[in-house]
């Protein structure tokens, strides 16, 4: 029996009711599941096999797609200096993922997962608090009085 479409119909739901912060995490996560994909095309000696060079490309240009997205979405009008430090990362990333790609370079993919992973928790715990915080107990007292 093919489940496949059952996952894809419960994904696109998925993703179609997230908050915006849940769909950042997500594209988050997309990376991380990239680039970890990337890193393991190299041999235990840091090598890469010339079989594995178009895969390492593949991963790291769809790390850079979801970059771009991210890229794009950053309201820099109103973000302030947040969304300015979130765009100087972004470019820091693609651009050092763009040395990694051509230098085959493990060290730098596998430094920049780690960036994007201590981000993506970051977004998470902001994702999940957002919607936590509650306003302060009220007590409601009932005069029997009348």
């Amino acid at each position: 029996m093919d489940y496949s479409f059952g996952y894809s119909a419960y994904r696109d739901t998925g993703v179609k009711t997230a908050s915006q912060g849940k769909l950042v995490v997500m594209l988050y996560d997309g990376m991380l599941r990239q680039l970890d994909s990337a890193i393991k095309c190299f041999g235990a000696d840091g090598a890469i096999e010339p079989a594995d060079i178009e895969r390492l490309n593949t991963h790291i240009v769809k790390t850079q797609e979801i970059l771009t997205e991210l890229m794009v979405s950053l309201n820099m009008d109103d973000g302030g200096e947040i969304a300015q430090n979130l765009m100087s990362l972004y470019v820091f990333f693609k651009q050092e993922l763009l040395d990694a790609n051509i230098s085959h370079d493990k060290k730098k993919i596998a430094g920049i997962y780690t960036m994007l992973n201590q981000l993506r928790d970051s977004w998470a715990f902001a994702s999940n608090t957002a919607g936590t915080a509650t306003a302060p107990a009220t007590h409601v007292t009932v005069d029997i009085n009348g």
